[in-house]
């Protein structure tokens, strides 16, 4: 198996929001195109150590990046540390912390902002820092990357549900509009993706609860989506993906080498 593999994070998406409000990545699915899948976020349910998490494959309490203000390089292997030792291109439009875990740390905008070298774990890379910086540049920033490096791997990272849901809580239309707004804007290169034989995750770190915040165990914290998109994927409803094993899965899919655990159900 040798894909190229896009990798969405939805920032503070809820899986019941998710469901509900993204109505075309569930026409995908209607169509029999696409799976969605619920999985629970490790703890704490918290952005930086989930990142870390997702790309990872290890919790947080074992990685040591157990809360937002960790700020340093991470200590794991990650799909891009993966995806480079196996010869292969990366990419990333996505928050800062992004690269302060796998490229430098801590942040410096003028230094890392715009990120090309061949060098580092995320070879290619657009990274924004306020919590408000429009899903719309970030999806454009995505995918002139794709355009301008075709990477093997590809990290797409918006967040304005998740400031949304800060901003007014889960139970809310400004919440729910953000999810429909990054759904529409996702609808704008999707199928372009593809086309042009990319295996497509979209998921979530955590989700979000009516307190306009997110670090516990209620369940509109812990449940987030998971939708696959690609002819790599089986589309099973018996797959239980867990949320530690999409880093191993994307190795999977990318036909590299690595040491993780990985969801086989997902895959044909």
């Amino acid at each position: 198996m040798s894909y190229k593999v896009i990798l969405v994070i939805l920032d503070g998406l809820n899986y019941e929001v998710a469901r509900h409000a993204l109505g075309h990545l569930q026409a995908y699915r209607a169509a029999g195109r696409a799976a969605l899948y619920k999985l629970e976020c490790e703890l704490p349910s918290l952005s930086r150590p989930l990142y870390e998490c997702i790309l990872t494959g290890v919790t947080p309490i074992d990685s040591g990046v157990v809360h937002n203000n960790v700020v340093r390089l991470s200590k794991e292997r990650s799909v891009f540390h993966y995806a480079r030792a196996a010869g292969l291109s990366t990419a990333a439009a996505a928050y800062h912390w992004m690269s302060e875990l796998y490229n430098r740390a801590p942040f410096v905008a003028a230094r890392d902002r715009h990120t090309s070298d061949a060098e580092l774990p995320i070879q290619h890379g657009h990274f924004y820092y306020v919590d408000h910086y429009p899903d719309s540049h970030l999806f454009d920033d995505a995918e002139s990357l794709r355009l301008a490096h075709a990477p093997d791997f590809l990290l797409v990272h918006p967040m304005n549900i998740d400031d949304a849901g800060h901003k007014h809580g889960l139970n809310s239309s400004g919440y729910r509009n953000a999810a429909r707004v990054a759904d529409i804007l996702l609808a704008n290169y999707l199928q372009g993706w593809l086309d042009a034989g990319y295996q497509v995750l979209v998921t979530a770190d955590h989700g979000m609860n009516d307190d306009r915040s997110h670090n516990g165990l209620l369940a509109e914290e812990r449940e987030v989506p998971l939708f696959v998109l690609g002819d790599a994927f089986s589309l099973g409803e018996s797959a239980a993906p867990k949320q530690l094993e999409l880093c191993g899965t994307i190795c999977e899919l990318l036909g590299v080498a690595h040491d993780k655990p990985s969801c086989q159900e997902l895959l044909r």
